[in-house]
């Protein structure tokens, strides 16, 4: 009986041993792996003022290959909460930040006002957008309007009206150009 014991007392702490090998095993694979990811430590708190900031993305031609290429504004974000569409055309007029990019919307040209309606933002602009140089450069003031109007989650197409009214010159319905470098 003495040796059915002795038995019973090993296989019990043998047992116990690999239960325990096994459990620290276990928890040094689990610290490897928790040493494999790393928190992430903002370089700085964000500010109340960068909270109500957004980023826009604006189209304008470049001066030296007269392509459009995108420059992104922050702006505040309040800004878009009325007419989202007639405060970004109003960015466009103004021009952009970059001394390597350039406006190409006519000078003089008043926006009257935008509205998105079944996804299409109508935009009722003055005379003087007319006022472009030849069939190529409306058609980059066109891109440059429409590149960066649908970038907004609402608007898939633009129209453009003259002083309220449907123009011949520019009386299509225009969609974003969808190659790398709109032109």
């Amino acid at each position: 009986m003495r040796i059915s014991k002795k038995i019973i007392i090993a296989v019990l702490t043998t047992i116990i041993l690999i239960i325990l090998v096994s459990l620290i095993y276990n928890n040094i694979s689990i610290e490897k792996e928790r040493s494999n990811y790393q928190e992430y430590i903002p370089q700085e708190e964000i500010s109340e003022e960068q909270l109500r900031q957004t980023k826009v993305i604006l189209y304008f031609a470049n001066k030296e290959t007269v392509k459009l290429e995108s420059e992104i504004k922050v702006i505040e974000a309040n800004k878009l909460l009325q007419n989202s569409a007639k405060e970004i055309m109003q960015l466009l007029l103004k021009g952009p930040q970059s001394s390597s990019l350039e406006k190409i919307i006519p000078d003089g040209t008043v926006v009257h006002d935008v509205t998105v309606e079944n996804r299409c933002a109508t935009i009722n602009v003055s005379n003087e957008f007319l006022n472009y140089e030849n069939d190529e450069n409306k058609m980059k003031i066109i891109n440059s309007i429409v590149n960066t109007l649908t970038n907004l989650k609402e608007v898939e197409s633009v129209k453009f009206l003259i002083n309220g009214e449907v123009n011949d010159k520019i009386a299509d319905t225009y969609v974003k150009i969808t190659e790398k470098n709109p032109q």
